[in-house]
Protein backbone atom coordinates (compact mmCIF):
# COMPACT_ATOMS: atom_id res chain seq x y z
CA UNK A 1 0.00 0.00 0.00
CA UNK A 2 2.72 2.76 0.75
CA UNK A 3 4.81 2.33 -2.45
CA UNK A 4 1.32 2.85 -4.13
CA UNK A 5 0.74 6.09 -2.37
CA UNK A 6 3.83 7.21 -2.37
CA UNK A 7 3.83 6.80 -6.50
CA UNK A 8 0.33 8.57 -6.63
CA UNK A 9 1.90 11.12 -4.15
CA UNK A 10 5.09 11.94 -6.52
CA UNK A 11 3.30 11.68 -9.57
CA UNK A 12 0.68 14.32 -8.53
CA UNK A 13 3.41 16.82 -7.13
CA UNK A 14 4.99 16.39 -10.70
CA UNK A 15 1.78 16.55 -12.74
CA UNK A 16 1.24 19.98 -10.35
CA UNK A 17 4.62 21.33 -11.14
CA UNK A 18 4.78 20.62 -14.65
CA UNK A 19 1.24 22.47 -15.57
CA UNK A 20 2.53 26.03 -13.87
CA UNK A 21 5.73 25.80 -14.88
CA UNK A 22 6.87 23.49 -17.68
CA UNK A 23 3.48 23.19 -19.52
CA UNK A 24 5.30 22.23 -22.64
CA UNK A 25 8.82 20.89 -24.26
CA UNK A 26 9.73 21.45 -27.56
CA UNK A 27 11.70 18.99 -29.35
CA UNK A 28 13.06 20.66 -32.58
CA UNK A 29 9.95 21.61 -34.43
CA UNK A 30 7.37 19.33 -32.52
CA UNK A 31 5.53 20.43 -29.30
CA UNK A 32 4.37 18.53 -26.38
CA UNK A 33 2.26 19.06 -23.59
CA UNK A 34 4.31 17.38 -20.20
CA UNK A 35 0.81 16.78 -18.18
CA UNK A 36 0.25 13.31 -20.27
CA UNK A 37 4.04 12.14 -20.08
CA UNK A 38 3.95 12.47 -16.13
CA UNK A 39 1.35 10.53 -15.76
CA UNK A 40 2.80 7.73 -18.18
CA UNK A 41 6.06 8.00 -16.30
CA UNK A 42 3.64 7.11 -12.85
CA UNK A 43 1.73 4.13 -14.20
CA UNK A 44 5.00 2.56 -15.51
CA UNK A 45 6.85 2.68 -11.86
CA UNK A 46 3.42 1.75 -10.57
CA UNK A 47 4.02 -1.49 -12.52
CA UNK A 48 7.54 -1.77 -12.81
CA UNK A 49 6.97 -1.52 -8.53
CA UNK A 50 4.94 -4.60 -9.03
CA UNK A 51 1.73 -2.91 -6.81
CA UNK A 52 -0.31 -3.73 -10.08
CA UNK A 53 0.70 -6.51 -12.63
CA UNK A 54 0.73 -6.20 -15.93
CA UNK A 55 -2.39 -8.58 -16.63
CA UNK A 56 -4.30 -6.42 -14.08
CA UNK A 57 -3.43 -3.06 -15.74
CA UNK A 58 -4.82 -4.40 -19.12
CA UNK A 59 -7.44 -5.55 -17.74
CA UNK A 60 -8.48 -2.54 -16.09
CA UNK A 61 -8.04 -0.88 -19.42
CA UNK A 62 -10.26 -3.53 -21.98
CA UNK A 63 -12.62 -4.60 -19.33
CA UNK A 64 -15.84 -5.68 -21.16
CA UNK A 65 -17.53 -6.40 -17.93
CA UNK A 66 -17.16 -3.21 -15.89
CA UNK A 67 -16.26 0.36 -17.19
CA UNK A 68 -13.82 0.44 -20.42
CA UNK A 69 -11.65 3.44 -20.60
CA UNK A 70 -11.03 3.10 -24.21
CA UNK A 71 -15.19 3.45 -24.97
CA UNK A 72 -15.29 6.65 -23.14
CA UNK A 73 -12.48 7.75 -24.43
CA UNK A 74 -13.69 7.03 -27.94
CA UNK A 75 -16.76 8.72 -27.08
CA UNK A 76 -15.08 11.99 -26.13
CA UNK A 77 -12.63 11.91 -29.02
CA UNK A 78 -15.21 11.38 -31.93
CA UNK A 79 -17.27 14.22 -30.06
CA UNK A 80 -14.29 16.49 -30.15
CA UNK A 81 -13.69 15.99 -33.80
CA UNK A 82 -17.29 16.38 -34.59
CA UNK A 83 -16.84 20.26 -32.77
CA UNK A 84 -13.32 20.83 -34.31
CA UNK A 85 -14.48 20.14 -37.86
CA UNK A 86 -17.21 23.16 -37.24
CA UNK A 87 -14.30 25.22 -35.68
CA UNK A 88 -12.20 24.57 -38.95
CA UNK A 89 -14.58 25.38 -40.91
CA UNK A 90 -15.12 28.92 -39.62
CA UNK A 91 -18.61 28.28 -37.43
CA UNK A 92 -17.20 29.11 -34.11
CA UNK A 93 -15.54 32.28 -35.51
CA UNK A 94 -18.59 33.62 -37.55
CA UNK A 95 -20.30 33.30 -34.04
CA UNK A 96 -18.15 35.47 -32.48
CA UNK A 97 -17.83 37.90 -35.38
CA UNK A 98 -21.93 38.47 -34.81
CA UNK A 99 -21.95 38.69 -31.02
CA UNK A 100 -19.36 41.36 -31.25
CA UNK A 101 -20.76 43.46 -34.04
CA UNK A 102 -24.12 44.01 -32.14
CA UNK A 103 -22.81 45.15 -29.16
CA UNK A 104 -22.08 48.45 -30.72
CA UNK A 105 -20.04 51.09 -28.23
CA UNK A 106 -21.79 49.04 -25.16
CA UNK A 107 -19.82 46.67 -23.32
CA UNK A 108 -22.21 45.24 -21.27
CA UNK A 109 -23.88 44.52 -24.86
CA UNK A 110 -20.89 42.90 -25.56
CA UNK A 111 -20.14 40.35 -22.57
CA UNK A 112 -23.86 39.24 -22.57
CA UNK A 113 -23.77 38.71 -26.42
CA UNK A 114 -20.45 36.86 -26.02
CA UNK A 115 -22.27 35.23 -22.65
CA UNK A 116 -24.63 33.79 -24.82
CA UNK A 117 -22.94 32.57 -27.80
CA UNK A 118 -20.30 30.77 -25.69
CA UNK A 119 -22.87 29.01 -23.37
CA UNK A 120 -25.28 27.92 -26.16
CA UNK A 121 -21.92 26.33 -28.57
CA UNK A 122 -20.73 24.87 -25.32
CA UNK A 123 -23.78 23.07 -24.44
CA UNK A 124 -24.09 21.26 -28.05
CA UNK A 125 -20.02 21.31 -28.48
CA UNK A 126 -17.50 21.30 -25.90
CA UNK A 127 -15.95 23.78 -23.58
CA UNK A 128 -12.54 23.06 -24.48
CA UNK A 129 -13.32 23.51 -28.14
CA UNK A 130 -14.81 27.00 -27.49
CA UNK A 131 -12.37 28.00 -24.98
CA UNK A 132 -9.49 27.42 -27.76
CA UNK A 133 -11.98 29.18 -30.58
CA UNK A 134 -12.94 32.57 -28.22
CA UNK A 135 -10.06 33.07 -26.60
CA UNK A 136 -7.90 34.14 -29.14
CA UNK A 137 -10.56 36.07 -30.74
CA UNK A 138 -11.64 38.04 -27.50
CA UNK A 139 -8.04 39.09 -26.95
CA UNK A 140 -7.69 40.48 -30.31
CA UNK A 141 -11.10 42.10 -30.03
CA UNK A 142 -9.91 43.89 -26.86
CA UNK A 143 -6.55 45.46 -28.24
CA UNK A 144 -8.45 46.40 -31.52
CA UNK A 145 -10.99 48.41 -29.33
CA UNK A 146 -8.68 49.34 -26.81
CA UNK A 147 -10.51 47.29 -23.67
CA UNK A 148 -9.39 45.39 -20.83
CA UNK A 149 -9.48 41.87 -21.71
CA UNK A 150 -10.14 39.94 -18.58
CA UNK A 151 -13.34 40.50 -17.35
CA UNK A 152 -14.02 38.89 -21.04
CA UNK A 153 -11.54 35.88 -20.80
CA UNK A 154 -12.68 35.30 -17.75
CA UNK A 155 -16.44 35.67 -18.36
CA UNK A 156 -15.67 33.10 -21.36
CA UNK A 157 -14.24 30.71 -19.29
CA UNK A 158 -16.57 30.35 -16.32
CA UNK A 159 -19.47 30.08 -19.08
CA UNK A 160 -17.97 27.37 -20.92
CA UNK A 161 -16.81 25.32 -17.55
CA UNK A 162 -20.63 25.96 -16.28
CA UNK A 163 -22.70 25.33 -19.11
CA UNK A 164 -20.58 22.03 -19.63
CA UNK A 165 -22.66 20.99 -17.30
CA UNK A 166 -25.84 20.50 -19.15
CA UNK A 167 -25.14 17.76 -21.09
CA UNK A 168 -22.95 14.80 -21.54
CA UNK A 169 -20.89 15.48 -24.18
CA UNK A 170 -19.83 19.29 -22.83
CA UNK A 171 -17.05 18.23 -20.37
CA UNK A 172 -14.94 14.34 -20.51
CA UNK A 173 -15.64 14.35 -16.74
CA UNK A 174 -19.30 14.52 -17.31
CA UNK A 175 -18.62 11.53 -19.98
CA UNK A 176 -16.15 9.55 -18.03
CA UNK A 177 -18.74 9.55 -14.44
CA UNK A 178 -22.20 9.11 -16.59
CA UNK A 179 -20.80 6.01 -18.48
CA UNK A 180 -19.00 4.48 -15.72
CA UNK A 181 -22.48 4.71 -13.83
CA UNK A 182 -24.88 3.43 -16.68
CA UNK A 183 -26.37 6.88 -16.99
CA UNK A 184 -28.09 7.83 -20.33
CA UNK A 185 -28.27 10.48 -22.28
CA UNK A 186 -31.46 11.95 -20.91
CA UNK A 187 -31.59 10.70 -17.43
CA UNK A 188 -28.32 13.08 -17.47
CA UNK A 189 -30.16 15.93 -19.09
CA UNK A 190 -33.35 15.75 -16.63
CA UNK A 191 -30.99 16.05 -13.45
CA UNK A 192 -28.85 18.68 -14.79
CA UNK A 193 -30.56 21.14 -16.59
CA UNK A 194 -31.53 23.07 -13.08
CA UNK A 195 -28.72 23.27 -11.78
CA UNK A 196 -26.96 24.28 -14.67
CA UNK A 197 -28.97 27.49 -14.89
CA UNK A 198 -28.81 28.35 -11.95
CA UNK A 199 -24.99 27.64 -11.47
CA UNK A 200 -25.45 30.13 -14.96
CA UNK A 201 -27.45 32.80 -13.84
CA UNK A 202 -25.13 32.62 -10.38
CA UNK A 203 -21.81 32.94 -12.59
CA UNK A 204 -23.14 35.57 -15.09
CA UNK A 205 -24.40 38.09 -11.51
CA UNK A 206 -21.26 37.69 -9.84
CA UNK A 207 -19.46 38.61 -12.99
CA UNK A 208 -21.58 41.33 -13.05
CA UNK A 209 -20.90 42.90 -10.47
CA UNK A 210 -17.02 41.75 -10.22
CA UNK A 211 -16.20 43.67 -13.29
CA UNK A 212 -19.00 46.56 -13.18
CA UNK A 213 -16.31 49.65 -13.35
CA UNK A 214 -15.44 48.05 -16.61
CA UNK A 215 -18.65 47.55 -17.87
CA UNK A 216 -19.59 51.07 -17.63
CA UNK A 217 -16.56 51.90 -19.78
CA UNK A 218 -17.66 52.63 -23.25
CA UNK A 219 -15.80 50.95 -26.27
CA UNK A 220 -13.85 53.89 -27.46
CA UNK A 221 -11.81 52.06 -30.07
CA UNK A 222 -12.44 50.65 -33.61
CA UNK A 223 -14.58 47.20 -32.92
CA UNK A 224 -14.75 46.43 -37.10
CA UNK A 225 -13.36 43.03 -37.57
CA UNK A 226 -13.84 41.45 -40.96
CA UNK A 227 -16.08 38.67 -41.19
CA UNK A 228 -14.24 35.45 -41.40
CA UNK A 229 -14.32 33.02 -44.23
CA UNK A 230 -16.63 30.10 -43.64
CA UNK A 231 -16.81 26.90 -45.84
CA UNK A 232 -20.92 26.95 -46.43
CA UNK A 233 -20.57 22.71 -47.87
CA UNK A 234 -18.50 21.39 -44.47
CA UNK A 235 -20.41 23.64 -42.39
CA UNK A 236 -23.28 21.99 -43.37
CA UNK A 237 -21.92 18.42 -42.76
CA UNK A 238 -20.75 19.10 -39.79
CA UNK A 239 -23.55 20.87 -38.33
CA UNK A 240 -25.98 17.74 -39.62
CA UNK A 241 -23.29 15.21 -38.27
CA UNK A 242 -22.90 16.72 -34.66
CA UNK A 243 -27.01 17.54 -34.34
CA UNK A 244 -27.82 13.82 -35.74
CA UNK A 245 -25.65 12.09 -33.41
CA UNK A 246 -27.03 14.74 -29.88
CA UNK A 247 -30.62 13.52 -31.31
CA UNK A 248 -29.38 9.54 -30.96
CA UNK A 249 -27.15 9.63 -28.18
CA UNK A 250 -30.85 10.87 -26.71
CA UNK A 251 -32.48 7.81 -27.35
CA UNK A 252 -29.95 5.38 -27.33
CA UNK A 253 -30.89 4.20 -24.33
CA UNK A 254 -34.25 3.37 -25.94
CA UNK A 255 -33.05 1.80 -29.43
CA UNK A 256 -30.12 0.12 -27.18
CA UNK A 257 -27.32 1.09 -28.62
CA UNK A 258 -24.02 2.01 -26.86
CA UNK A 259 -23.15 6.45 -27.00
CA UNK A 260 -19.80 5.80 -27.44
CA UNK A 261 -20.89 3.25 -30.72
CA UNK A 262 -23.11 6.19 -31.99
CA UNK A 263 -20.52 8.74 -31.60
CA UNK A 264 -18.13 6.61 -33.94
CA UNK A 265 -20.28 5.81 -36.52
CA UNK A 266 -21.22 9.64 -36.83
CA UNK A 267 -17.27 10.53 -36.91
CA UNK A 268 -16.59 7.96 -39.30
CA UNK A 269 -19.09 8.83 -41.93
CA UNK A 270 -18.28 12.47 -41.44
CA UNK A 271 -14.94 11.73 -41.88
CA UNK A 272 -15.56 9.57 -45.37
CA UNK A 273 -17.73 12.65 -46.59
CA UNK A 274 -15.05 15.14 -46.15
CA UNK A 275 -12.13 13.16 -47.13
CA UNK A 276 -13.66 12.80 -50.68
CA UNK A 277 -14.65 16.48 -50.51
CA UNK A 278 -10.54 16.87 -50.08
CA UNK A 279 -9.70 15.05 -52.95
CA UNK A 280 -12.34 17.00 -54.86
CA UNK A 281 -11.59 19.78 -53.61
CA UNK A 282 -8.65 19.74 -51.94
CA UNK A 283 -10.04 20.95 -48.71
CA UNK A 284 -8.11 19.98 -45.90
CA UNK A 285 -10.31 20.81 -42.91
CA UNK A 286 -11.24 17.03 -41.62
CA UNK A 287 -7.45 16.42 -41.50
CA UNK A 288 -6.76 19.77 -39.59
CA UNK A 289 -9.92 18.59 -37.70
CA UNK A 290 -8.00 15.46 -36.39
CA UNK A 291 -4.52 16.89 -35.94
CA UNK A 292 -6.17 19.12 -33.29
CA UNK A 293 -7.97 16.16 -31.70
CA UNK A 294 -7.39 15.60 -28.01
CA UNK A 295 -4.81 12.40 -28.60
CA UNK A 296 -3.18 13.14 -25.45
CA UNK A 297 -6.13 12.24 -23.34
CA UNK A 298 -5.64 8.63 -24.59
CA UNK A 299 -1.92 7.97 -22.59
CA UNK A 300 -3.50 10.72 -19.83
CA UNK A 301 -6.53 8.59 -18.50
CA UNK A 302 -5.57 5.13 -19.32
CA UNK A 303 -2.53 5.91 -16.85
CA UNK A 304 -4.61 7.70 -14.64
CA UNK A 305 -6.79 4.40 -14.60
CA UNK A 306 -3.63 2.34 -13.72
CA UNK A 307 -2.54 3.95 -10.70
CA UNK A 308 -6.09 4.59 -9.33
CA UNK A 309 -6.50 0.89 -10.09
CA UNK A 310 -3.08 0.43 -7.75
CA UNK A 311 -4.88 2.86 -5.02
CA UNK A 312 -7.95 0.66 -5.09
CA UNK A 313 -5.99 -2.73 -5.12
CA UNK A 314 -3.76 -1.89 -2.20
CA UNK A 315 -7.28 -0.06 0.22
CA UNK A 316 -6.65 3.30 -0.12
CA UNK A 317 -9.82 4.17 -2.08
CA UNK A 318 -11.80 1.97 0.63
CA UNK A 319 -9.97 4.16 2.94
CA UNK A 320 -11.35 7.33 1.37
CA UNK A 321 -14.70 5.82 0.88
CA UNK A 322 -14.89 4.99 5.21
CA UNK A 323 -13.86 8.92 5.27
CA UNK A 324 -17.05 9.84 3.58
CA UNK A 325 -19.43 7.86 4.81
CA UNK A 326 -18.77 9.21 8.46
CA UNK A 327 -19.73 12.66 7.26
CA UNK A 328 -22.19 11.64 4.26
CA UNK A 329 -25.53 10.50 6.40
CA UNK A 330 -28.19 11.55 4.34
CA UNK A 331 -28.68 13.52 0.89
CA UNK A 332 -27.94 16.88 1.58
CA UNK A 333 -24.62 15.78 3.61
CA UNK A 334 -23.48 13.22 0.78
CA UNK A 335 -24.15 16.15 -1.86
CA UNK A 336 -21.93 18.73 -0.40
CA UNK A 337 -19.03 16.23 1.02
CA UNK A 338 -18.99 14.48 -2.00
CA UNK A 339 -19.02 18.12 -4.05
CA UNK A 340 -17.06 19.75 -2.25
CA UNK A 341 -14.42 17.10 -1.15
CA UNK A 342 -13.83 16.12 -4.93
CA UNK A 343 -14.21 20.60 -5.72
CA UNK A 344 -10.97 20.85 -4.10
CA UNK A 345 -9.70 17.33 -5.31
CA UNK A 346 -9.88 18.77 -8.68
CA UNK A 347 -7.65 21.23 -8.05
CA UNK A 348 -5.01 19.35 -6.50
CA UNK A 349 -4.96 16.99 -9.76
CA UNK A 350 -7.20 18.11 -12.10
CA UNK A 351 -10.53 17.16 -13.32
CA UNK A 352 -9.87 13.90 -15.16
CA UNK A 353 -7.65 12.08 -12.69
CA UNK A 354 -10.28 13.02 -9.69
CA UNK A 355 -13.11 11.49 -11.59
CA UNK A 356 -11.39 8.58 -12.19
CA UNK A 357 -10.73 8.67 -8.37
CA UNK A 358 -13.65 9.36 -7.19
CA UNK A 359 -15.41 6.84 -9.91
CA UNK A 360 -13.58 4.06 -7.36
CA UNK A 361 -14.98 5.76 -4.28
CA UNK A 362 -18.55 6.00 -5.08
CA UNK A 363 -18.70 2.07 -6.14
CA UNK A 364 -16.58 1.22 -2.65
CA UNK A 365 -19.01 3.80 -0.44
CA UNK A 366 -21.41 2.18 1.90
CA UNK A 367 -24.26 4.86 1.02
CA UNK A 368 -27.74 4.84 -0.90
CA UNK A 369 -27.30 7.97 -1.81
CA UNK A 370 -25.31 6.74 -4.98
CA UNK A 371 -27.24 9.02 -7.71
CA UNK A 372 -26.29 12.37 -5.35
CA UNK A 373 -22.62 11.10 -5.24
CA UNK A 374 -22.69 10.97 -9.06
CA UNK A 375 -24.52 14.28 -9.74
CA UNK A 376 -21.89 16.43 -7.19
CA UNK A 377 -19.06 15.01 -8.33
CA UNK A 378 -19.95 16.04 -11.90
CA UNK A 379 -21.13 19.60 -10.75
CA UNK A 380 -17.25 19.80 -8.52
CA UNK A 381 -15.38 18.38 -11.95
CA UNK A 382 -16.94 21.69 -14.17
CA UNK A 383 -17.23 24.26 -11.61
CA UNK A 384 -13.62 23.07 -9.67
CA UNK A 385 -11.73 24.05 -13.14
CA UNK A 386 -12.48 28.04 -12.10
CA UNK A 387 -10.83 27.44 -8.94
CA UNK A 388 -7.14 27.13 -9.98
CA UNK A 389 -5.90 26.18 -13.85
CA UNK A 390 -4.91 23.31 -12.51
CA UNK A 391 -8.61 22.12 -12.41
CA UNK A 392 -8.50 21.21 -16.01
CA UNK A 393 -6.78 20.72 -19.33
CA UNK A 394 -8.53 23.57 -20.48
CA UNK A 395 -6.84 25.69 -18.33
CA UNK A 396 -3.68 25.06 -18.69
CA UNK A 397 -4.25 25.55 -22.75
CA UNK A 398 -5.95 29.07 -21.66
CA UNK A 399 -2.92 30.45 -19.66
CA UNK A 400 -0.90 29.30 -22.56
CA UNK A 401 -2.72 31.35 -25.21
CA UNK A 402 -3.23 34.33 -23.15
CA UNK A 403 0.38 34.27 -22.55
CA UNK A 404 1.13 33.63 -26.42
CA UNK A 405 -1.30 36.47 -26.82
CA UNK A 406 0.66 39.36 -24.70
CA UNK A 407 -2.24 39.44 -22.12
CA UNK A 408 -1.30 39.65 -18.79
CA UNK A 409 -2.94 37.30 -15.99
CA UNK A 410 -0.94 35.17 -13.54
CA UNK A 411 -1.77 32.44 -11.49
CA UNK A 412 -2.45 34.00 -8.84
CA UNK A 413 -4.81 36.41 -10.56
CA UNK A 414 -7.08 33.42 -11.58
CA UNK A 415 -6.86 31.88 -8.40
CA UNK A 416 -8.53 35.84 -6.51
CA UNK A 417 -10.87 35.81 -8.99
CA UNK A 418 -11.97 32.05 -9.14
CA UNK A 419 -12.30 31.83 -5.60
CA UNK A 420 -14.85 33.82 -5.01
CA UNK A 421 -16.91 32.49 -8.49
CA UNK A 422 -16.40 28.82 -7.94
CA UNK A 423 -17.67 28.87 -4.84
CA UNK A 424 -20.57 30.79 -4.93
CA UNK A 425 -21.53 28.94 -7.62
CA UNK A 426 -20.81 25.34 -6.25
CA UNK A 427 -22.60 26.13 -3.33
CA UNK A 428 -25.76 26.99 -5.68
CA UNK A 429 -25.43 23.85 -7.79
CA UNK A 430 -25.10 21.98 -5.12
CA UNK A 431 -27.46 23.01 -3.11
CA UNK A 432 -30.16 23.12 -6.11
CA UNK A 433 -29.17 19.21 -6.34
CA UNK A 434 -30.53 19.06 -2.89
CA UNK A 435 -33.99 19.45 -3.88
CA UNK A 436 -34.41 17.17 -6.90
CA UNK A 437 -35.14 13.96 -6.69
CA UNK A 438 -32.55 12.28 -8.69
Amino acid sequence: MLTSIIISIITIIALIISIIFIPSIKIKKVEFQTFWIVAVVGALLIILTKCITVEEAISTIIDKNGINPIEILILFISMSILSITLDEAGFFKTCAYYATNISKKSQIKLFVSISVVVSLLTIFTSNDIVILTFTPFICYFAKNTKINPIPYIIGEFVFANTWSMMLMIGNPTNIFLSASFGITFLGYFRVMVIPTFLAGITACLVLLIMFRKDFRKPIDGDNTIEKPIINKFVNFIGLVHLLGCIVLLTVSSYIEIEMWLVCAIFVLNESVILIIYNIVKKDTTILSAYKRAPWNLIPFVISMFIIVASLNKNGVVVEISKLLDKVAVNKTTTIFSYGLTSFFATNLINNIPMSVLFKDVILNANNAYINEMIYSTIIASNVGAYLTPIGALAGIMWMSILKKMDVEFKFIDFVKKGIIISIIVIIVSLASLCFLHI
